[in-house]
């Protein structure tokens, strides 16, 4: 009778382990919202809330001026002089510019300067910390636009890499960097555009690579109901 019942739970547990990996994904994640390579954004993906950042050396899904493995991410003067091939697709215009002074303003202007003549806040806080050269000068303005863009992508000796301004704002970047060169015939406003902690139109708008880029595909929205429409439903 013993063997009988111990048969018994053994062949309970047996039917319970299917159960128990079936709720596997509570743990593993492998039912995780998730695109594939070709797959299209839709507007409920992972409820709406958007994807994960791509890892390094992904491609955004608006494409890529220079792919890892066209041109690596290695910051070594031989790989940044490959970048002179590199043309600039964003025309010098007031959006361009505007965009490039946020981004240069929080990103390049604290070892820069403000104009590109290396006085930044650092080295006016301390000499020792003014080891980065002035952008605004004759060696800078011999340098290509793709030259520069790619230093902004690898980075160079002390100067890491700056890969987190996305692709087409870096071409913007070096737009307004030729503006501090005097370079555009005309000049551009310098300057941080306001205080630590300040938002709004101070700061760059929102991410535009994937995967958080609105879909395509998404759903359109419903078209208004026509005249006819509204009558028949006023006489229902």
């Amino acid at each position: 009778m013993s063997n009988r019942h111990s048969m018994r739970r053994v062949h309970l547990i047996l039917a319970f382990v299917p159960l128990i990996g079936a709720c596997s994904w509570f743990t593993d994640f492998k039912q995780q919202p998730s695109v594939g390579p070709w797959q299209n954004f839709s507007s409920d993906s992972a409820a709406g809330k958007g994807f994960r950042g791509q890892p390094a050396g992904s491609v955004p899904t608006t494409g890529t001026t220079s792919a890892a493995f066209g041109i690596s991410h290695a910051p070594m003067p031989a790989t940044i002089d490959s970048f002179n091939v590199v043309k600039n697709p964003v025309a010098v215009d007031a959006r361009s510019l505007a965009n490039g002074r946020q981004y240069y303003a929080l990103n390049c202007a604290v070892c820069h300067g403000d104009k590109g003549d290396a006085d930044s806040y650092m080295r006016q806080a301390n000499m020792a910390y003014g080891f980065a050269p002035a952008i605004n000068g004759d060696v800078t303005k011999a340098r290509s636009d793709g030259y520069i863009w790619g230093v902004m992508r690898n980075g160079r000796g002390l100067m890491p890499s700056y890969n987190r301004i996305e692709e087409m704002d870096r071409w913007d970047v070096v737009n307004y960097i030729r503006g501090l060169q005097g370079m555009l015939g005309q000049p551009v406003p310098t300057g941080p555009l306001g205080l630590p902690g300040e938002t709004g139109d101070k700061l760059p708008g929102a991410t535009p690579m994937g995967p958080t880029v609105p879909s395509k595909a998404s759903k359109p929205a419903a078209p208004a109901a026509s005249g006819v429409e509204r009558k028949a439903e006023d006489h229902r």
